[in-house]
């Protein structure tokens, strides 16, 4: 590999001991397993020609779904292989679920497991915050202008302090481990070194393009568009910002695109703040936890050079 700097479309996510990473053409997950081994899974990764996928703004949305449904799948997937279904006995309601539905009760417990997921998000980020500041309201005479952005410093707060929370969880910290050997990998390919532990153990935890930072600015992004959303009623507010929202990620997703493409004081600006919350969720991973994320990153890699340029 010539050394020469560049942007890389590869992107990745930590999983339960490994990493994902998704190529223009392919895409891997290598996990640890219990007896040490690097497990590598392969697949081609779904085209992006569709015109969905590649129209500025609307691809955003496809792409935020895709992602979640994909990456959800990996961790599920992650989990397994690196044996935590072993780890405790089922419970007596999971054995009847198991008894009354047989294979079907692992994608049982998936849907309801995102549900929930959705269900508590929907509640902190968007509920909890609209009900404090609307009895804020009733006490002190506020503008909706005030209203929208003391609401968007609720969310951020909450959402830093979820992360710093659930940091302090034994697995978490390992996740966020590989999440940082994702980063530092990505780093090391983009800086056109060769893929090895030393070259890559040197290399910064933070990137732009992280799902921490696009998380943070549709944050920020939401302040701005949810403004304009009605206070008179908390609950017309929440379903109307429900409605608004893929107009929100579709702008965030434009803005973490250029962040990630160009280096220049505004982008950089506009990344300052993802890259801060990065050091909540990512950690400097050890040697094994970087082996794991060069498995999956080689099988990533285009043939043709250039393939996968930002």
């Amino acid at each position: 590999m010539n050394k020469q700097t560049f942007k890389t479309s590869i992107g990745g996510q930590a999983l339960i001991e490994g990493v994902m990473m998704r190529g223009p053409e392919q895409s891997a997950m290598a996990v640890r397993l219990p007896d040490g081994t690097i497990d590598v899974e392969t697949w081609a990764t779904k085209s992006a020609k569709a015109w969905y996928r590649r129209t500025p703004f609307v691809r955003g949305i496809f792409n935020m779904v895709d992602n979640l449904i994909f990456g959800y799948k990996c961790l599920m997937k992650s989990a397994e292989k690196a044996g935590m279904d072993l780890e405790e006995e089922p419970s007596k309601f999971e054995t009847w679920l198991a008894d009354k539905m047989g294979k079907s009760i692992s994608s049982v417990i998936s849907v309801v497991a995102v549900v929930l997921g959705a269900a508590i998000a929907i509640g902190l980020f968007m509920i909890l915050p609209a009900f404090l500041v609307g009895l804020l309201g009733k006490a002190v005479a506020l503008s909706p202008i005030v209203k929208s952005l003391i609401e968007g410093v609720v969310k951020i707060g909450i959402f830093v302090l979820y992360m710093a929370v659930i940091a302090k969880m034994g697995e978490i910290r390992r996740v966020y481990q590989y999440h940082g050997a994702e980063h530092k990998t990505i780093a090391c390919y983009e800086a056109g070194e060769e893929l090895t532990v030393e070259n890559i153990r040197s290399k910064v935890r933070f990137h732009p393009r992280c799902g921490t930072s696009f998380i943070l600015i549709v944050l920020v992004i939401s302040i701005l568009v949810f403004s304009v959303v009605t206070w008179s009623n908390v609950l017309i507010r929440v379903a109307l910002k429900i409605i608004m929202l893929p107009v929100v990620v579709g702008i965030a997703y434009e803005i973490i695109k250029l962040a990630g493409r160009y280096d220049n004081p505004v982008t950089r600006a506009v990344s300052a703040p993802g890259l801060w919350m990065q050091r909540l969720t990512t950690l400097e991973p050890d040697d094994d936890q970087i082996e794991v994320a060069i498995a999956s990153m080689k099988p990533a890699i285009p043939e043709a050079k250039g393939e996968d340029e930002w």
